[in-house]
Order: structure tokens, then C-alpha cells, then sequence
């Protein structure tokens, strides 16, 4: 798994760290904690810039955040954990899931989408309620974008200074990230039937 994301990026470039991140915000088939670090190990490897990679990275969280925050904004949030109680174990997004997120927004208000970028448990559903509340556009992109870019930026920063050690580190890592991507999978699938069950009852 490691070696194939390295080659992903390696061949697609910026537009593949682009893609993996507007991806993982929408519906995270690979988690930024893998992306972006060996993303900043090919920019190690002198194929890519390092702050071309960061700005990738930061212009596909903040793009893919966009579509929850326009869900938000027509829909409202009783519509939303309709929907979400509906059709949401496909995303693995359940009525809860928006509370949970409302609540983090209403303690923290608008300062709420900076930091939720920062937290990989709301850093996707924090765009919802920021919907809801019809938080302005402008406002709403200047949060995201600095805390999608502090986000970025230090993951790919690990990933880069660990470059001299690539060869070891990637003996290591192979076999984590695969199992990372394998228990993402398991918990989905435990989500996508805990969701269909309950909505049985």
C-alpha cells in the first residue's frame, strides 16, 4: 500500500495529491494521515516542489469540503439527519453524527471549522453545520483553508524529513499503512451495518 500511493503521486503529481485529498474529504477511501506524509516524501525525492504539494493537498481538503457545507445550506439539519438516517450508511453518516458536529460548532462557533480541520473525527462534518448556520462563503473558506493548510502542511512535513530514511521507514510503514487502510475498511463496513440494522428497528 505504501509503495502504490508513492507511485500514485509519483505519476499523477500534484493533481493526485489534489484528487486523494478532495476525495478523503468527501468520502475518505485513504486517510490524509497516509496521503499527504508520502506525498511530502516525493517532494523529498526532488520529483515534486514541497510547496506545490502543500497547496495541492490544502486546495483538495478545502474543495472537498465544499460539498457538505452546500448540504448543509439546502438542507438545514433536520433534513440533513433525515437524509443521514435514510441513505447516510453509505457515507457511514448517521443523525448523530450531524448533533455531534452542531454541538462542536455551537461551543466553538465560527473558530469551530478552524480547528475541526485539525480533528480527523469531525474534520469532514464540520462543514455541515457551518451549512446550517449559513456561515458567509468568504468566511467559511478562510478558516478551512488555514486550518486544511496547517493540517497539510505538517503531515507533509513529517514525510519530508523523514526522506533520508525512506528505505527503512517504508519496511515499516508498508505494512502499517496497509493495515490502516484494511481496519478503515472493517470500520466501515461495521458503521454501513450498524446503520442498516437500526434503521430495521
Amino acid at each position: 500500500m505504501y509503495d502504490k500511493i508513492v507511485e500514485v503521486v509519483s505519476a499523477f503529481g500534484y493533481v493526485g495529491v489534489f484528487a486523494l485529498m478532495l476525495l478523503e474529504n468527501i468520502f475518505p477511501p485513504i486517510p490524509s494521515e497516509l496521503i499527504m506524509p508520502l506525498a511530502g516524501f516525493v517532494a523529498a525525492r526532488g520529483e515534486l516542489n514541497f510547496a506545490g504539494v502543500i497547496a495541492a493537498g490544502t486546495a483538495g481538503s478545502v474543495v472537498g469540503a465544499l460539498p457538505w457545507y452546500y448540504a448543509g445550506a439546502k438542507l438545514g439539519k433536520e433534513r440533513m439527519k433525515r437524509l443521514a438516517k435514510r441513505w447516510g450508511h453509505w457515507l457511514t453518516l448517521s443523525p448523530e453524527d450531524v448533533d455531534k458536529a452542531s454541538n462542536w460548532f455551537d461551543r466553538h462557533g465560527k473558530g469551530a471549522v478552524f480547528f475541526g480541520r485539525l480533528m480527523p473525527a469531525v474534520r469532514t462534518l464540520i462543514s455541515v453545520p457551518a451549512g446550517i448556520v449559513g456561515m458567509p462563503m468568504t468566511l467559511f473558506l478562510i478558516y478551512s483553508t488555514l486550518g486544511s493548510l496547517l493540517w497539510t502542511a505538517l503531515l507533509a512535513l513529517a514525510g519530508f524529513l523523514l526522506e533520508s530514511q525512506y528505505e527503512k521507514v517504508s519496511e515499516y510503514l508498508d505494512p502499517i499503512s496497509t493495515g490502516v487502510v484494511v481496519l478503515f475498511v472493517l470500520f466501515y463496513l461495521y458503521r454501513l451495518l450498524r446503520q442498516r440494522f437500526a434503521r430495521r428497528d
